[in-house]
């Protein structure tokens, strides 16, 4: 099938309303249109250099934890909740309460992405395994109600209050399994000639447009795209994730999808989210090279610690995972006792490694922050 001659799918006739039957995407796919040549061309070699951070940085596992989380609290975020990067490394006592339904979702996502990650593991990627990560992802939380961990088995909708004013209604819950299975066959089909990173948009696109849950199906689109890389080894580590790219073009990122099932137009998604690749492989270089440049400045402060240099080392890799601290944490993480631990946080703070956040005198939290903003800044580019 050739991007230019794609049907995107035909209008099917429920009670009261019309529902969208997309077209099977499990084919083979070529396109004449040579900007998406150059563009697969700088997407495949800007995951690669991508890719090449993750296999020499020291201990990339701690900084990937971080990357997580900010994916976490960025696709969160496009639907609707309001954690900041600040709060959603705090643990739950520490989050206001008016605050925590948000930050619940967040730690649900990150538990989720980690979850499917570690069974990629042993797994290939399948629809049983989005469906595990969906009732994580949606268990005790805002929408806990809708099936989590099941594909649905009504009529959903997006945009507008009923399907009478809905700006686009996926197909009948009926028709979902084929489409489904077209889906899950397409990922894997080695008979077909298709780049991966084609094969990835086209399938963010379909999931998108199939919609399978009653909610959360931006998030788990979003998280397939990153578990489609790593189950076909573009990453060794879960390091790319689009959704900052697709929070600051949210307006082009909907029109990209509405215009494949309104105007046939696949090839300007595919174009929308090669770009989006390159642009986020860009960004996440950038924030690599921000933490092995700040790795560096605070190993220089660490050495004129002197006989402290050791714990501080200790303290420095616990908050390259987790970049907050209280005394008593500090206390179980190195082994001492109540005074050399805050001795140490006291210094940390001096010299600028971490920042006292509660202004309390008594259970007192500290948060390094010049890492936090590395990851901050790396959703602002």
């Amino acid at each position: 099938m050739k991007f230019e001659e794609f049907i995107s799918g035909t209008f099917r006739q429920q009670y009261q309303y019309k529902s969208f039957q997309p077209a099977l995407i499990n084919q083979e796919w070529s396109w004449g249109d040579p900007r998406i040549n150059v563009l697969l061309e700088k997407a495949t070699k800007a995951i690669g250099e991508l890719n090449a951070f993750t296999l020499i940085v020291p201990d990339v596992d701690l900084f990937i934890r971080m990357h997580i989380i900010k994916e976490a609290n960025t696709s969160s975020r496009i639907e609707g909740t309001r954690t900041e990067m600040d709060e959603a490394v705090l643990e739950e006592e520490a989050i206001l309460p008016e605050r925590r339904d948000d930050w619940r979702e967040v730690q649900n996502y990150v538990n989720a992405m980690n979850f499917a990650i570690e069974e990629l593991k042993n797994l290939p990627l399948s629809l049983r395994l989005l469906r595990h990560t969906h009732e994580i992802l949606m268990s005790g939380v805002r929408g806990e109600r809708k099936t989590p961990g099941e594909f649905r088995h009504s009529q959903n909708w997006i945009g507008g209050s009923s399907l009478a004013d809905a700006a686009f209604i996926p197909p009948h819950h009926e028709d979902m399994p084929n489409l489904l299975s077209d889906l899950e066959v397409f990922w894997h089909n080695e008979n077909i000639q298709v780049p991966h990173l084609i094969r990835c948009a086209l399938s963010h696109y379909q999931f998108e447009t199939i919609h399978p849950f009653l909610d959360g199906n931006g998030r788990i689109g979003r998280l397939l795209i990153t578990l489609y890389f790593v189950s076909n080894n573009l990453l060794s580590k879960p390091s790319l994730y689009l959704s900052a790219h697709f929070d600051k073009h949210r307006g082009a990122y909907y029109d990209a999808l509405t215009r494949v099932r309104e105007s046939n137009d696949i090839g300007h998604w595919v174009r929308f989210f090669l770009q989006a690749v390159i642009e986020t492989s860009e960004s996440g270089k950038k924030t690599f090279r921000r933490i092995l440049t700040l790795r560096q400045e605070l190993d220089k402060e660490i050495v004129k610690l002197g006989r402290r240099a050791e714990n501080a080392r200790k303290l420095i890799m616990y908050l390259y995972g987790t970049p907050t601290v209280t005394v008593h944490k500090a206390m179980d993480i190195l082994g001492v006792e109540y005074v050399p631990a805050n001795r140490l946080i006291a210094t940390f703070v001096e010299i600028g490694i971490l920042q006292e956040i509660t202004g309390y005198q008594r259970n007192r939290i500290f948060i390094m922050r010049r890492y936090i903003d590395i990851f901050r800044a790396e959703n602002e580019t």
